[in-house]
């Protein structure tokens, strides 16, 4: 006999797709950290006269990848700027363009992604490095870019499912609908 679950519960796949935006904006979280320790380190070795190469490559590395990284968890929190004045006006028709909004959305975010990770397996492939002095493979640093922007691809399909199936985009954010009130 299977166990009922109550209606209003988050399923498995939820639960999940949230745990993955979560775990990005962790990631970015700790990327935004790495650049902190980066520039802290390139200080401290400027007053000791230590040479610290390639730091400010790193610092752009952790940059991109906290900036990937973040962008699906940044749109579950609503901090992404949308279109929310046009759509208020649209009233009834507002899942209309909510989905038209998550539809184009979705497809230049697949489009970035296949590329973003197109472009890792090359630089894999031909073993492309850097040419700064810190000689960094550069899949390596692509790698972070690519994973966010998988992520936030697969963040925009989730909104585009949750539009068409329900009406609500699933943005949970007191920001959401300050709209409303500019």
């Amino acid at each position: 006999m299977r166990a009922r679950v109550p209606a209003n519960s988050p399923g498995v796949v939820r639960r999940l797709l949230d745990a993955l935006y979560l775990g990005a904006g962790l990631a970015a979280a700790g990327f935004t950290v790495a650049i902190l320790v980066i520039i802290v380190l390139q200080m401290a070795a400027r007053w000791s006269g230590i040479a610290f190469p390639g730091s400010t490559d790193y610092a752009g590395y952790c940059m991109a990848s906290a900036s990937f990284l973040a962008f699906a968890h940044a749109l579950n929190r609503g901090a992404h700027i949308r279109v929310g004045l046009l759509l208020n006006v649209l009233g009834p028709r507002r899942r209309l363009g909510e989905a038209w909004c998550f539809g184009i959305g979705s497809a230049l975010g697949v489009y970035f992604a296949y590329y973003a990770v197109k472009a890792v397996y090359w630089s894999y492939r031909l073993n492309d490095i850097s040419q700064g002095q810190d000689a960094t493979p550069l899949w390596v640093p692509q790698l972070g870019m690519a994973v966010g922007a998988v992520v936030f691809a697969i963040a925009l399909l989730d909104h585009l499912v949750r539009v068409i199936r329900t009406g609500d985009p699933g943005i949970v954010s007191e920001t959401a609908d300050q709209a409303h009130a500019e």
